[in-house]
């Protein structure tokens, strides 16, 4: 797939190019973004000009990984990383994000995370977007259920962060919960979403 920009009323969601390694490596120097997320800890300028310069760009080629910078509008500075990756599941996708420490509780992820959702449901067919984190990053679950992700449960061993298995939390997003219709028929199970 091409590259594509999304905007929302504060932000810009674009591919991240090579020139943004300088803020994507001073934004994972956080011991909170090295803690909770499969960044590589120690982070280094190297990691970081791999992600910017080849890991995304191939992601957009392959149709894989669709990596956005977030970044305040009027070309202001990096808010942070939002990814959605295509999963093994025809139609479903994953999402991961981090957000820098200075733009953190002001809902802007949040807003990045609803506007990737819409583009992933109408663009890329997607009829389930999933997240996942690890047990205990609580800001993570707080935003995923803000942005109106359904928990699903606990998944043991669900995650390899720098070379240990960790349980997840683990929640759902589909088309119809932000009103836009699916690709595919739905058919809940009875009991399952308020279903009789």
């Amino acid at each position: 797939m091409e590259p594509l920009t999304l905007t929302t009323g504060r932000l810009v969601l674009r591919p991240f190019e090579p020139q943004d390694a300088q803020e994507v490596h001073a934004a994972c120097q956080d011991p909170g973004i090295q803690r909770w997320t499969v960044v590589p800890s120690p982070y280094t300028r190297a990691d970081a000009e791999l992600f910017t310069g080849t890991l995304s760009p191939d992601g957009w080629a392959d149709d894989t990984m669709y990596n956005f910078a977030v970044v305040l509008r009027e070309n202001g500075p990096l808010v942070g990383a939002l990814g959605v990756n295509r999963r093994t599941l025809t139609g479903t996708y994953e999402i991961g994000f981090w957000t820098a420490r200075e733009h953190r509780g002001r809902g802007l992820m949040t807003e990045a995370v609803l506007e990737a959702a819409r583009w992933s449901f109408t663009d890329l067919a997607a009829d389930r977007l999933e997240w996942r984190a690890e047990v205990g990053n609580a800001p993570s679950r707080a935003l995923a259920l803000r942005a109106g992700f359904r928990m699903e449960g606990d998944q043991r061993s669900a995650l390899l962060n720098k070379g240990t298995r960790r349980d997840t939390w683990t929640g759902a997003l589909l088309p119809a919960d932000l009103g836009l219709p699916g690709a595919h028929p739905y058919l809940p199970a009875p009991g399952v979403s308020g279903t009789p």
